[in-house]
C-alpha cells in the first residue's frame, strides 16, 4: 500500500477542516485540506465526502482539496423535493458546488467525481465551462446512455434507478422501515472485507437514518430519470471541452458491453483513462491505482 493512502476517516481528514457554507438555497457541508490549486471532490450513493478519505492526504500535497457533501446526501441540506424534482437535479447540485467553490474563493478549479458525483460534474462542465479546468468522472457513462440502453442486467444490477424513482414516498418509507437492510446490501461486502472500516460505516448509516436522506436519495434519482434527461436533449451535441479523465472499475459487470472511451467522445472533446481492477467503488476498493491515474492527470507535470 502506497504511504499517503490513508485507512481511517479521522486520520484522513485531521487536518482538514470543516465548514458548512450557504449557498443560495442550501447549505453545502465540505472538509478542506491541504495547499495549491483548488481542487473539488464529489462523491457517489449511497455514500457522503468520506469515501474520499484514503486519497485525501496525498492530494492535499498537490492541491487545495475540497470534499464536500452533495444536496440530500451527507451533512448538507436535505430539502423536499419539488414536483418536478427540479431541486435535486444534476443542474441545480452543480449550481450548489459552484457557489461553494465561488465562496471559498475559487472562481475555477478542477473536479474528481464518482457515481452521482460525477454525473453532477458533467452537467457542471456543460452548465459552467468557465470554472471547469480539469475533471475526472469515475465508473459512469452518460445518464442519457445508459437509460436509452437499458437491458435485464443493467437493470438488476442497477435497481436503484428504477425503484428510488417511484412516487408517492413509497421507496422512502420502506427504506427508511430499516435503512441498515438497504446499506448492508450496497456495501456490506466492502465491510466485511474491511475496504471500509467500523468508523466509515457507523457514518454512512448515520446519516441514512435521517428520513430526509432517503428522501434526498431518492429524489436524486427522480430528477435522473426526468428533467436531468430534459436537460440533456437540450443540450444534445454539445460536448465537454475540458479535459476529461475517465476511470472505471474492470470488476463492474454493467461496463462490459460498452467501449467505455468511444461511448465518452461524442460527450467530451477530450476524455482519456483506463479500466481499474475493482469494483464500482474504485477510490474506497483501490486507492493506490486510483491515485496514479488521477495526479498525472490533474497535475501533468508531476513525476
Amino acid at each position: 500500500m502506497r504511504a499517503d493512502v490513508v485507512e481511517a476517516s479521522g486520520e484522513a481528514f485531521e487536518t482538514f477542516r470543516a465548514r458548512t457554507v450557504e449557498v443560495g438555497e442550501a447549505a453545502i457541508h465540505c472538509r478542506i485540506g491541504g495547499d495549491g490549486p483548488p481542487l473539488l471532490l464529489l462523491h457517489g450513493c449511497p455514500q457522503t465526502h468520506l469515501m474520499w478519505r484514503k486519497l485525501a492526504p496525498a492530494l492535499a500535497r498537490h492541491f487545495t482539496v475540497v470534499a464536500s457533501d452533495l444536496r440530500g446526501y451527507g451533512d448538507s441540506s436535505k430539502p423536499r423535493g419539488l414536483p418536478n424534482h427540479a431541486n435535486y437535479s444534476f443542474r441545480a447540485m452543480a449550481g450548489d458546488q459552484v457557489e461553494l467553490m465561488a465562496a471559498l474563493g475559487f472562481e475555477a478549479f478542477s473536479a474528481a467525481g464518482h457515481d452521482r458525483g460525477a454525473r453532477v460534474l458533467h452537467r457542471m462542465a456543460l452548465d459552467h465551462p468557465g470554472a471547469v479546468r480539469r475533471l475526472a468522472l469515475l465508473d459512469i457513462l452518460p445518464t442519457v446512455v445508459l437509460y436509452e440502453r437499458a437491458d435485464r442486467d443493467f437493470a438488476r444490477l442497477y435497481w436503484e434507478w428504477f425503484f428510488f424513482i417511484q412516487g408517492d414516498g413509497f421507496p422512502e418509507r420502506l427504506l427508511g422501515a430499516d435503512p441498515e437492510c438497504f446499506l448492508r446490501y450496497e456495501l456490506g461486502p466492502l465491510v466485511e472485507d474491511g475496504t471500509i472500516g467500523p468508523e466509515v460505516w457507523r457514518d454512512y448509516l448515520r446519516v441514512l437514518q435521517d428520513e430526509a436522506a432517503i428522501h434526498g436519495m431518492c429524489e436524486d434519482y427522480r430528477a435522473g430519470a426526468s428533467v436531468d434527461l430534459e436537460h440533456d436533449a437540450a443540450d444534445a451535441g454539445r460536448r465537454i471541452e475540458a479535459p476529461v479523465l475517465l476511470l472505471w472499475g474492470e470488476r463492474n459487470p454493467v461496463w462490459r458491453r460498452f467501449t467505455m472511451i468511444e461511448t465518452w467522445q461524442p460527450f467530451a472533446a477530450n476524455v482519456t483513462g483506463g479500466g481499474i481492477d475493482a469494483g464500482h467503488y474504485l477510490a474506497e476498493e483501490a486507492p493506490e491505482a486510483v491515485l496514479d491515474r488521477l495526479i498525472p492527470f490533474m497535475v501533468p507535470d508531476s513525476p
